[in-house]
């Protein structure tokens, strides 16, 4: 243990450190109601924060004192559990807002959808990572996408949209080991097909994409793919643009499809389905330059902002640090995602490797998706910012998430 203390990225643990204890300051502020009461008092939400903060470390301490082979030896019987748990919130699990996502217990909840996150990616890298594995090959990424779409098969039926999208970050990984480009550009072009055909019109956007197409296949003379290549891609684009309205009708929720109206700016009902989004962006741009100063905000004081200590904190650190706070917080997460990229690179284990390329892109979907729906350039999905937010499922996922793979990197130190 204290060899591995001495091999350990100190320069994530203090990045981290500096967003938990700013978040916890943020998380104060928008739930204190008196100076005089204790921070201690569990029965307040900024209590029982510290409360998770502490347990957390305990959680860190005690995987830094594992084997670091531990992990790539129960990757298997990880995931295993971590399925089960989600199969069992369906006989036993309580619903809060319509998601039967949680195991109470007394006035606590847990949420293990946080920390399946943890055994997808080792399953993932544990499978990547076997001798016979090609992600060229068909029957390696069927197996792979098996392992990502199991979970999230399981937690949109909850349902829990939110959670489920997160799993999408496992696909930076499996494209660093050798998924073809393929994948992700479908992806793309299917998020902009399905956003564009809200936004104009299955009328208007077809022809328009049909055309484009057409001009692509015309000037791009290198490498020409064969005519039918593009054909396929025609026939898939105006398919899906068709799909739309059934999709958002008949599919989707209603709450969800009202997100997605808000979005392309189709309704503005700012005491309705905008009044979150309309909320957080007046606080944000009240905020200023520097902002109007720690527990000062009107708009989080005045519990303006729903979910301001979770899915929203953002939008407390926009009114009360203004832009210096934002960027400070957008700077930090910036340096994490960087350093864990740097650490996920120099890996001499794949195994390590595709864990590390796990977290940190979980970190950044994450991230990415929480800032951009604070200030309305995503639909309003229930994503915490990690290591921010209140809860203390959240927190304690991420923090298993990193610190099982700084173990894996102090493992490779302690090989030179």
């Amino acid at each position: 243990m204290p060899k591995t203390l001495l091999q350990i990225d100190w320069l994530t643990i203090l990045i981290i450190a500096i967003l938990i204890g700013f978040g916890w300051g943020n998380i104060y502020s928008t739930t204190f109601v008196s100076p005089d009461e204790s921070i201690l008092d569990l029965s307040k939400i900024y209590g029982k924060q510290l409360l998770w903060i502490f347990l957390g470390a305990l959680i860190g301490i005690v995987i830094l004192a594992l084997e670091s082979k531990f992990f790539e030896r129960f990757a298997n019987v990880i995931y295993l559990f971590a399925v089960l748990s989600l199969l069992g919130l369906f006989a036993f699990g309580k619903t809060i807002a319509g998601q039967t996502a949680w195991y109470s217990f007394g006035s606590f909840s847990i949420q293990p959808a946080e920390f399946v996150k943890v055994a997808v990616a080792l399953a993932l890298a544990k499978y990547i990572s076997d001798l016979d594995n090609d992600l060229s090959r068909f029957k390696s990424q069927l197996i792979a996408f098996t392992i990502i779409g199991i979970p999230l098969a399981l937690i949109m039926l909850q349902p829990d949209a939110g959670s489920a999208l997160i799993y999408l970050a496992f696909l930076i990984p499996l494209y660093r080991e050798g998924l073809p480009h393929f994948y992700i550009s479908i992806g793309f072009l299917t998020a902009a097909i399905f956003i564009l055909t809200l936004k104009f019109g299955f009328t208007l956007f077809a022809p328009i994409f049909g055309v484009l197409i057409i001009i692509v296949y015309l000037f791009n003379k290198k490498n020409k793919p064969k005519l039918w290549k593009y054909a396929l891609i025609s026939l898939f684009g105006i398919g899906f643009s068709y799909s739309v309205n059934f999709i958002l009708n008949s599919v989707l929720l209603p709450h969800q499809k009202d997100r997605f109206d808000v979005l392309i700016g189709e309704t503005n009902d700012i005491k309705g389905s905008a009044f979150n989004l309309y909320q957080s962006e007046v606080a944000i741009g009240s905020g200023g330059w520097t902002g109007k100063g720690w527990l000062k905000g009107s708009q989080t004081q005045g519990r303006f902002v729903p979910e301001q200590h979770t899915d929203y904190i953002f939008s407390t650190v926009g009114e009360e640090w203004g832009f210096m706070g934002t960027s400070i917080v957008v700077i930090l997460f910036t340096l994490l995602i960087l350093r864990l990229f740097h650490l996920a690179e120099r890996q001499k284990s794949q195994f390590s490797r595709v864990y590390g390329y796990s977290v940190m892109s979980v970190i950044f979907v994450h991230f990415f998706v929480n800032v951009a729906m604070v200030i309305g350039l995503f639909p309003t999905v229930g994503i915490p910012l990690p290591f921010f937010s209140y809860g203390g499922s959240g927190l304690w996922g991420f923090l298993i998430l990193v610190i099982i793979f700084l173990k894996l990197d102090a493992k490779r130190k302690s090989l030179n």
